[in-house]
């Protein structure tokens, strides 16, 4: 019973956030998406490359909407992602046959990196698994899907929300860097 009763909650659910607090979480994420969405659709949708993943719009959520989280601050946004981009490309590698096995092994394995590396961003978990079951041109990419998408596309996110975040009296990004 003890162990059910943690199910409960420990505590209620936090206060909404102003109208102010909306917005600017939706500018913010609008121009951090933006300018990776049209590199994407623009300069690169005629070749190899791919510049956009899923796993951006949760970490607009993280950089845009909850900045002061731990896991939304620039060492988590930017090493959450390479490392566990590199780790679903080294999976996939490992096991691309067996993706049954390589999908689990890319997301425990990052997590445990990101947390031994203090750069947890829950995205990252989803950046070792798009690796994993990603396209054909995810997986062409090899090891370059560490840089190109992911750690050019989380770079430009950083930046959009360096300057985004910074505009309101009332809003400070980041926390801390390292």
């Amino acid at each position: 019973m003890k162990y059910f009763s943690k199910m409960k909650g420990a505590t209620r659910s936090p206060p909404p956030v102003g109208r102010s607090e909306i917005l600017w979480s939706w500018i913010g994420a609008f121009f951090g998406i933006a300018p990776v969405a049209y590199l994407n659709y623009n300069l690169f949708a005629q070749s190899d490359l791919v510049f956009i993943i899923g796993s951006f719009g949760a970490s607009a959520v993280l950089v845009y909407g909850a900045i002061r989280s731990p896991l939304a601050q620039p060492r988590n946004l930017i090493g959450g992602h390479v490392i566990s981009a590199i780790i679903g490309v080294a999976a996939y590698k490992l096991f691309p046959n067996l993706m049954w096995l390589a999908s689990p092994l890319a997301v425990a394995t990052a997590i445990a990196a990101m947390h031994a590396t203090r750069t947890l961003h829950p995205p990252g978990g989803a950046t070792a698994l798009i690796a994993v079951i990603g396209s054909d041109k995810i997986h062409a990419l090899g090891y370059l899907y560490a840089i190109v998408p992911v750690g050019l596309g989380v770079l430009i996110m950083l930046i959009v929300a360096l300057l985004v975040n910074n505009i309101p009296k009332n809003r400070r990004y980041p926390e801390f860097w390292f």
